[in-house]
């Protein structure tokens, strides 16, 4: 995924009308006569070749829209997502779509390996070429015998909390059902839906107000009140089962725990009853493009993936990132 998709396209909020400072694996080779010390789930330099292999082919499957390149190193919640940035490419601005092709480099790049036997998993930290202002914090998972890159998030450096690290340099994964306090990170998904379901009346009271969390139930407030098309239809959302549901999870050297998880939504728009037999909802360029058509129903399917941080006293969701994929 390009770093630079325009803010504008990547839906922020969540309706359609339309200081990390990772310390770098150490050796992992050991004194003769002395123990071997602890292996990564891959050292750190094939997580290099990894990343390296994914810039280089995600750069080439953005500059034609090409998502069956895309899936050979992409996988999970990120690459249903970037399908749909593909079927939208055509219905962006042509400097948007210039700065999308670009080619870009993951520079400045640290490593987050677990300790072998925790998972097939590891994370990488970066900045980008085309992006000076935040940090990405990937996700690598083996699919089908291949390490494909399948969470991605941008977030200022602040946003993302130190991991713990033994002494040789190995992160600690957490099984993610683990509760940390009221909420474990695969509760975090349901207590943000809620918000947007019911404003946080159910689950979503175990979450930490944020800025995500705030805006999720302003989107609550002004679809139950306001509606859509004017009024003329109603506007509600629904929790879906992400395209892959898989949470990641790492202790933090504060000792709470950072969790890396997919979220997914679907908003239902319904055209009023007395407006049905003289008016229909005529969906814009965005929801034609992902397949909806006239009519008194228009559902949107939106995919998108979240930054959580947990301790014993709190559930913070701080960074969520959202992709309209489909519309009918």
């Amino acid at each position: 995924m390009s770093p630079h998709v325009p803010h504008s396209l990547r839906t922020a909020a969540v309706g359609a009308t339309a200081a990390l400072a990772l310390t770098a694996c150490g050796s992992q080779s050991s004194d003769t006569g002395k123990a071997p010390a602890p292996q990564g789930v891959v050292s750190q330099a094939t997580a290099k070749k990894i990343a390296d292999r994914y810039e280089k082919v995600n750069n080439k499957a953005n500059a034609t829209q090409d998502e069956k390149l895309l899936a050979t190193v992409e996988a999970g919640q990120v690459y249903a997502m970037d399908k749909a940035v593909y079927t939208l490419y055509d219905t962006w601005p042509k400097k948007d779509q210039q700065d999308y092709a670009k080619p870009f480099s993951y520079q400045d790049r640290t490593y987050v390996i677990p300790k072998k036997g925790s998972g097939d998993w590891f994370a990488v930290q970066a900045k980008s070429s085309e992006n000076r202002t935040e940090r990405v914090l990937m996700v690598f998972d083996k699919v089908d015998g291949t390490y494909k890159m399948v969470l991605s998030l941008w977030a200022a450096a602040e946003d993302i909390p130190k991991p713990a690290l033994d002494k040789d340099g190995l992160a600690q994964a957490v099984d993610a059902d683990t509760k940390i306090g009221e909420l474990a990170p695969t509760d975090i998904r349901a207590a943000y839906a809620d918000y947007l379901e019911t404003g946080g009346k159910k689950k979503g009271k175990a979450l930490t107000s944020t800025q995500p969390v705030e805006t999720a139930k302003k989107t609550y407030q002004r679809s139950s009140t306001e509606g859509a098309a004017e009024g003329k239809a109603t506007e509600k959302f629904f929790a879906k089962t992400p395209a892959d549901p898989s949470v990641y999870a790492l202790r933090t050297a504060d000792g709470g725990v950072l969790a890396l998880l997919p979220l997914a939504h679907k908003q239902e728009s319904l055209l009023k009853e007395s407006y049905r037999s003289i008016a229909n909802l005529v969906p814009n360029d965005e929801q034609s493009a992902l397949g909806a058509t006239s009519g008194p129903l228009i559902t949107d399917t939106f995919e998108g993936q979240g930054l959580a941080e947990l301790t014993p006293k709190a559930a913070r969701l701080t960074n969520v990132d959202f992709q309209h994929v489909d519309a009918r």
